[in-house]
């Protein structure tokens, strides 16, 4: 038995429709962990389809109680083949954004997986139910092939990343031994273009927060107390404009890193920022001075999330109460997280504005991690992914989004590297979520080969 062999069983899994029906069966449980209705479906997403797919492959399964309260739980899977062996550790999440199912278009539902030409239509199909599936059914097929695997795994899957992975770095604190590991080898996010394998070895940060200004109790007569009040929505516009300049270039001292160094701009130097779908690139929009991608990928951005004041579906003559702006930082590595509203707070004040009260938001704050991309296990995976797919795939320090990868970088102290299976214009945290079955298709095979060299070659330790 031999590597391609492993390789043709992979692409028989897909061009068969296994692959299609399998994840139809994932993409059903309606694992929303932002609504509390929907605990039931996390608990029973790990307990069948995971569980059921893990034991059959030899691994022992156990599914544990958050460590906070009201969190979700996570589900821990090894297969021990032997001491003398690597250990890989996979992290999949099997929770999945709110639904939106009013806003998917005709003939869609979110809960049913729909093949519409080149892509699958589903929740979950690229964050993160396929994703995952594809690096569990690679392994299956080596299993399969070779009899074993030739190295040890441990599988984790949460349930709760959607809401900033509540309770997870406390879990990992507590169960180091039983996740411990040689390599990160995980799956989540976007390829740079469809057609190209993709490598990221961390993640931005992400912290978000509100931005309130709050006056008085009840809105008043706009004719009769205009130009008497002041109004809160053009405080909160005023104060915003201090956060960045007018082509969003940052403002803030403090959230404007130095950590794009030389190796990192030769890193970031010639991938590619545009693919073959999605919106164009503002060349006039962010940092003067940075290419666009050295933006993306090697340093921070404000973002406006939602900005409310009075009542935008009906408006009347009045000047409202209160105002909010929510708002969040994606931050790179260098940047110190701690320090974050505190310096804006500073920030603020300096500029006028005392009446602005910043309010951390409930949601997990995502730490800022990044890898070499000289890593020997980078080089590994490189290399691999290299012979299978006859080409060298993109390399990036860390993906532009957020993980939790901190959690095995910093806590397990492991090296980290990803290997994505969507593409950036999926509409992941939209409606219409999607995958390219050309995406799954190579995935597939690119973690099956993958896993075989692991198994087969010598590997970093």
């Amino acid at each position: 038995m031999t590597k391609e062999t492993a390789i043709t069983a992979i692409s028989d899994y897909f061009d068969t429709g296994a692959f299609t029906d399998e994840l139809a069966g994932l993409v059903a449980f309606e694992t929303e962990s932002q609504n509390p209705d929907q605990a039931p479906e996390l608990m029973r997403y790990l307990r069948e389809p995971m569980t059921d797919r893990l034991s059959r492959m030899g691994f022992s399964c156990e599914i544990h109680a958050n460590p906070v309260a009201s969190a979700h739980p996570i589900l821990v899977a090894r297969r021990q083949e032997s001491a003398d062996l690597p250990t890989i550790l996979i992290y999949g999440h099997g929770d999945v954004i709110r639904a939106q199912q009013d806003q998917w278009r005709e003939g869609l539902h979110p809960f049913r997986l729909k093949e519409e030409g080149a892509r699958l239509y589903g929740r979950g199909t690229a964050d993160n139910k396929g994703q995952h599936l594809i690096n569990l059914a690679a392994l299956e097929a080596v299993l399969q092939t070779r009899g074993a695997l030739g190295f040890n795994c441990c599988v984790v899957i949460e349930t709760g990343e959607e809401t900033g992975s509540p309770g997870l770095a406390e879990f990992f604190e507590a169960h180091k031994d039983a996740i411990g590991a040689d390599v990160l080898i995980a799956s989540d996010g976007p390829r740079l273009q469809p057609g190209t394998p993709t490598l990221f070895m961390g993640s931005r940060g992400g912290l978000t927060f509100d931005l309130v200004v709050d006056l008085r109790d009840g809105a008043h007569h706009s004719g009769n107390w205009g130009g008497l009040l002041a109004d809160p929505a053009m405080i909160l516009a005023q104060a915003l404009s201090c956060i960045t300049d007018a082509r969003g270039q940052i403002r803030v001292p403090e959230w404007r890193p130095e950590s794009l160094t030389d190796d990192i701009r030769a890193a970031l130097r010639d991938l590619p920022i545009e693919g073959e779908d999605g919106p164009s690139v503002d060349e006039d929009w962010g940092e003067e001075d940075l290419t666009p991608t050295e933006r993306a990928f090697g340093w921070n951005s404000f973002a406006v999330l939602a900005m409310t004041s009075g009542v935008p579906e009906a408006p009347v003559n009045a000047i409202s109460a209160k105002a909010r702006a929510t708002c969040q930082l994606r931050y790179v590595v260098g940047t110190d997280p701690a320090e974050i509203l505190p310096a804006l707070r500073r920030h603020l004040d300096a500029h006028g504005f005392s009446a602005v009260r910043v309010d951390p938001c409930e949601t997990g704050l995502f730490q800022a991690t990044r890898l070499s991309p000289d890593h020997p296990w980078v080089r590994f995976v490189a290399g691999s992914l290299t012979r299978t797919s006859g080409q060298a795939p993109h390399i990036l320090p860390n993906l532009a989004g957020s993980l939790p990868n901190d959690v095995f970088a910093d806590i397990l102290g492991i090296p980290t590297v990803w290997v994505p299976h969507s593409y950036r214009a999926c509409s992941q945290h939209a409606p219409d979520e999607h995958v390219l079955t050309s995406v799954c298709r190579d995935g597939l095979r690119l973690m099956a080969g993958l896993f075989w060299d692991i198994g087969a070659e010598e590997t970093p330790r």
